[in-house]
């Protein structure tokens, strides 16, 4: 089949792409992408020239480029990967994040309605359920927690989240929508905490953490979460939303100190600066449904997912050290720079 999949020169978008091209070699795979400072091409170098991929620099808010792209490739299944999604850029600039997070899906399931009832996957976060106390481990967030959000980042998300399950129940579009916790892995851009702290400590630069750095964050290597999304398009229940989590809760503090040792670097290069407006404090997955549904459970523990993070980053340093240059470092200062 052909599995039409936006942002996916980001993170967990070209992750996606990379485990269907391994699992499923037969199926083609379409990437749309606007290529804004969170999108790479270079990512996607690995299947550029693979006859099963193709790639189209679009922004998924652009009603008659989309609907081209699904005249031509006639997709079967859509995974909307395509979002802003730093939390810290939406206080900054709401708007954009409920141009191409809401409006921008509704185009997608505008598109997949209009070219064949298209079988649409919304990929969220966690965040649209807000946070939990810090003195109650014993609760999680589960499909049934109610929306509860803190940020235009995770507004915006839980917008696009209902959006989706309105238009299963309105028109029957066979919608599915997952929530997932922190991902890490390769090709994370360096402006979230992991690869943050992991390019700032090999360049021997302070290591910036919010407020006392004790919110707590569940964290899911990205291919068991590309596995996850890999199995709800194949065999989920349309209508239904899937939590994915890892089963991984941190403090941002301690992930900060794993990195330093993992890198031999001086946990004196930790700075804690000015916490972030409406901050968190803990998110934690629940994934029964998912198990008992679908039989996934996440495969990698913390410390082996974390290893072969900065391993990878070790080993690709072209990749992120050209996308801290230029634009991204005039962000950089101005987040924390006077924090």
């Amino acid at each position: 089949m052909t599995i039409l999949v936006t942002g996916g020169a980001g993170f967990i978008g070209s992750n996606f792409i990379f485990f269907e091209r391994k699992a499923h070699p037969e199926d083609k795979i379409v990437c749309v992408d606007k290529l804004t400072y969170a999108g790479n091409l270079s990512t996607l170098k690995p299947v550029m020239d693979d006859p099963q991929f193709e790639f189209y620099k679009t922004d998924i808010c652009d009603r008659e480029a989309v609907y081209r792209i699904f005249e031509a490739e006639q997709p079967d299944v859509v995974v909307n990967f395509a979002a802003e999604s730093h939390v810290d850029r939406s206080i900054e600039d709401p708007e954009v994040f409920l141009r191409t997070n809401i409006l921008g899906t509704q185009v997608m399931m505008d598109a997949a309605r209009k070219y064949g009832n298209i079988r649409y996957h919304q990929v969220s976060t966690d965040e649209v359920y807000g946070d939990l106390p810090l003195d109650r481990p014993d609760l999680f967030f589960t499909e049934e927690t109610p929306i509860h959000t803190s940020s235009p980042y995770s507004s915006s998300k839980a917008g696009a989240d209902l959006l989706a399950l309105a238009y299963y129940r309105t028109y029957g579009l066979p919608v599915t929508v997952s929530r997932c916790s922190n991902n890490y892995g390769p090709y994370h851009f360096p402006e979230k905490l992991i690869p943050l702290m992991i390019a700032n400590a090999l360049n021997d630069k302070p290591l910036p953490v919010y407020g006392e750095g004790i919110n707590v964050r569940d964290w899911l290597y990205v291919e068991d979460h590309c596995k996850a999304i890999d199995l709800i398009i194949r065999k989920g229940r349309v209508g239904e939303v899937y939590n994915i989590g890892g089963h991984n809760e941190m403090r941002n503090i301690d992930i900060v100190k794993l990195i330093c040792k993992e890198l031999g670097k001086p946990e004196s290069l930790i700075t804690f600066v000015t916490d972030r407006k409406g901050h968190d404090m803990r998110y934690a997955i629940d994934p029964t449904k998912i198990h008992t549904e679908l039989g996934w459970l996440p495969e990698t523990k913390f410390a082996d997912g974390l290893h072969k993070t900065v391993q990878w980053y070790l080993d690709n340093r072209e990749w992120w050290e050209t996308i801290v240059s230029g634009e991204y470092r005039d962000y950089y200062e101005k987040m924390y720079g006077n924090r």
